[in-house]
């Protein structure tokens, strides 16, 4: 089947690569023409494992292609993807649905035959019958049906969570839009992986109550966290407990500094939105929006506490400052709030990630930035573990311990035992909910 993938962020390249895997014929579009020009040479914007690769496997076998003529890869499509982006509009927490908007106008226009309008970006209840109209009013006598098909990649896993997904999901209202998606991923069908097929506004409320249903389990630990610290109970130890009850399951229920990244904090900021609008309060939602804020001030009191009340000209050390390990983004990531806290009560903040730096250097000024970990430790008052790399969970404690001036640990992520930290020659350690 020949596609069309409008939008080469995250959603649009993993979806676009992986579709020309299944043997389809994709054109990827983006109007930034620079953007274009580095994914044709097989340069890859952004970081997430295995995607570069299936990139140029697929362009070299001729499946895959990247355009800026959205009129010329749209003509003869039977599928056009929406894959843009919709950010959280200044001042009222909505979806900014400007760019999906804008996109299905132009695809009305280049539309020359019978296709399906694929809505993949994340986008509020009643979208969808928005970009239907606004497909006709572009071009009155175009034939599509729209379909809500949204997303579920987990950055840094994006590629095996659409080869290997839980569910997807297509909201379509016709037989013939049915047909085509059904064909677009016979694929997954052949190796029994579940299509759910719904209307349109259930498959687009699917995707709010998924994140929302994630972040509040996250939250929920986190809160949990704090009341173990209280009582002297172990947050690891109680999720563990939890999580073995089948009907709650293991997974969200770690730790930490807060959510952060692409998707939970817009998505549950929009789903408290549209329930306000349609008085039908999210309280839970907007609970867990307050509640992850607060976790973050948290983990900078956590700090200042273990540097005896004040960061003024102390060395610290932060392991870590994208929002989740293997991925280079920072959206919404909880360094974003604690970095800026640590240098603006005065200290001297050094970091190392393995990928953080190329969007970090612009949205941490007053840092420095070191390759290794060993050497942001060198001469530190203070250790902070932020994301759990890899590369971070299996470090030469007692080689950190030397090099330190004052050789403290904050373990925002709980990777290490706080017996084995002290064992290394740490005089002081504090984790999460211990």
């Amino acid at each position: 089947m020949r596609i069309a993938m409008v939008g080469t962020g995250y959603v649009g390249l993993v979806s676009g690569a992986c579709f020309s895997d299944f043997g389809h014929e994709v054109v990827c579009v983006d109007k930034d023409a620079a953007k274009i020009q580095r994914l044709t040479r097989g340069e890859v914007p952004i970081f997430e494992p295995g995607l570069e690769a299936l990139i140029a496997k697929n362009a070299a076998a001729g499946r895959l292609s990247f355009s800026t003529d959205l009129e010329t890869a749209v003509a003869g499509v039977e599928a056009v993807f929406i894959a843009v982006g919709t950010p959280t509009r200044r001042g009222d927490g909505h979806a900014d649905l400007s760019y999906v908007m804008a996109a299905a106008a132009d695809i009305g226009r280049a539309l020359t035959g019978y296709a399906v309008v694929v809505t993949k970006s994340t986008v509020p209840v009643g979208t969808n019958r928005k970009v239907a109209e606004a497909l006709r009013a572009a071009n009155p006598e175009a034939e599509f049906d729209v379909v809500s098909n949204p997303e579920f990649l987990r950055e840094g896993a994006a590629i095996d969570d659409f080869m290997r997904p839980d569910r997807v999901i297509v909201g379509v209202e016709t037989a013939r839009g049915r047909k085509v998606m059904a064909e677009l991923y016979r694929p997954l069908s052949l190796r029994e992986f579940p299509m759910v097929y719904t209307g349109l506004e259930s498959a687009e409320m699917i995707k709010y109550a998924a994140n929302a249903f994630l972040a509040t389990k996250i939250t929920f630990i986190n809160e949990m966290a704090a009341l173990c610290e209280k009582v002297g109970a172990d947050v690891k130890m109680v999720a563990k407990g939890i999580g073995m009850d089948g009907r709650i399951g293991d997974k969200f229920l770690h730790a930490g500094p807060g959510y952060g990244g692409s998707c939970f904090p817009k998505d549950t900021k929009a789903l408290a939105r549209i329930g306000q609008e349609h008085a039908a309060p999210m309280q839970i939602v907007e609970t867990v929006i307050k509640v992850n804020e607060e976790v973050k001030r948290r983990m900078i009191d956590k700090i200042v506490d273990l540097c005896g009340g004040t960061l003024r000209d102390k060395t610290i050390a932060v392991l870590g400052v994208t929002f989740k390990p293997n991925t280079d983004d920072m959206r919404d990531a909880p360094a974003l709030t604690i970095i800026p806290a640590l240098v603006g009560a005065g200290a001297k903040v050094r970091i190392s990630d393995p990928q953080g730096r190329h969007e970090g250097e612009a949205l941490l000024p007053g840092v420095k930035w070191i390759e290794n970990p060993y050497q942001a430790a060198n001469d530190a008052d203070l250790l902070v573990l932020l994301t759990e790399w890899n590369e971070f969970r299996g470090l030469d404690l007692a080689k950190l311990a030397r090099k330190m001036a004052n050789p403290q640990m904050a373990d925002l992520r709980n990777i290490y035992d706080a017996a084995e930290v002290r064992d290394a020659g740490f005089t002081a350690y504090i984790g999460v909910g211990r």
